[in-house]
């Protein structure tokens, strides 16, 4: 599933390394010698496993956090362990079934169905559960409307697929009558329908164009209320559910880094563009620690899977959690709802 950050491990040692992580991610506490002689399985003394540790302790893959107190894995042995040595598993039946159910059937991607999914993440991984919501302009044009509001205001009713419905309200330059918008609303209807903004855009200068000194008033005007009635969007968004949930685990109880963490949460920015990038990637990214390039986050674990439209992605889901979690478990859940919420989204949206 990811590129694996080390070769060079022979198999008795890969083997230790796999029962260390494993133990500590489920127990939470630092990983002797003589607990790991008598649990991995080997036939090794408490002595060699001890010169494993050291080594491997010198490579950067695991550290002492007291004197003699044994070893738990760095985020780069963490790294490590998700990209080769975890053996994976399919989703859990009741799982997979948990999310059939209850995530969104129908092809729309609004910001309760989204808020609803986040939840639905942060339910089953006990983390908080975060979302993208894409803009409008990342679907298809299927309707446009001018709705005159006086001489000098103009209310723009814009449908997309995936039921994406935008109000928007801009200045006309000069006042038109209700025919002449009409008009313009048939024309973008008719050649720009099934089109996102940027390729009606793309398609609107290259008409002027081939139209020169002889444009025609009807594509003019069209072409300036389009210009008007796309305008850039704001940034785009994240919802995040569940962050109480983080609360609960100790390497997170510090209440300056759980200030830190939900400061980041109601900001949104840094988070935004983040799950920005996450969403452009295909397949599932995690960050562990200070990967994700977020201060805020630099001790917690960063889970996202993009969901879209074939060649068309859209945004990411993930979980944030504590470093120390199941990610045989936590990964699949999130791979499996970016994929169920796809497929909703690729399904056929009615016709007006």
């Amino acid at each position: 599933m990811f590129k694996s950050l080390d070769h060079e491990l022979d198999a008795r040692t890969r083997h230790l390394l796999r029962a260390l992580i494993a133990r500590y991610l489920a127990e939470g506490e630092p990983v002797g010698s003589r607990t790991l002689s008598r649990s991995a399985g080997l036939d090794v003394s408490p002595a060699t496993i001890r010169n494993i540790l050291a080594d491997l302790e010198d490579a950067g893959l695991l550290t002492s956090p007291h004197t003699s107190a044994g070893r738990v894995p760095t985020a780069r042995g963490l790294r490590l362990f998700v990209d080769s040595l975890i053996e994976w598993q399919p989703l859990a039946p009741d799982e997979l079934q948990r999310l059939q159910l209850e995530l969104p059937q129908a092809p729309f991607a609004s910001r309760d169905v989204l808020g609803h999914v986040s939840t639905l993440l942060s339910a089953m991984t006990r983390f908080a559960g975060v979302v993208s919501v894409p803009r409008h302009t990342d679907f298809a044009l299927r309707h446009i409307e001018f709705v005159p509001l006086g001489d000098s205001q103009l209310l723009v009713v814009l449908v997309f697929s995936g039921q994406q419905v935008q109000n928007r309200v801009i200045d006309l330059p000069q006042p038109l009558d209700r025919q002449a918008l009409e008009h313009a609303a048939n024309y973008i209807n008719q050649h720009f329908a099934g089109l996102r903004v940027d390729e009606i855009r793309v398609r609107l200068v290259q008409e002027l164009q081939a139209a020169g000194s002889e444009i025609n008033q009807l594509l003019s005007r069209a072409a300036e209320l389009t210009a008007a009635s796309f305008a850039p969007e704001a940034d785009a968004d994240v919802v995040v559910r569940g962050q109480i949930q983080l609360m609960d685990y100790a390497e997170l109880a510090n209440l300056g880094r759980l200030r830190e963490l939900f400061e980041a949460f109601q900001q949104k920015s840094e988070l935004v563009q983040l799950m920005d990038g996450c969403a452009k990637a295909p397949g599932v990214r995690l960050f562990i620690g200070e990967g994700s390039g977020l201060a805020a986050l630099d001790g917690c674990s960063v889970i996202t899977a993009s969901y879209g439209t074939p060649g068309r992605p859209l945004g990411a889901v993930g979980v944030i959690g504590p470093t120390r979690m199941a990610y045989e478990r936590v990964i699949p859940v999130v791979q499996a709802t970016a994929s169920l919420l796809s497929q909703a989204l690729n399904q056929p949206t009615p016709t007006l």
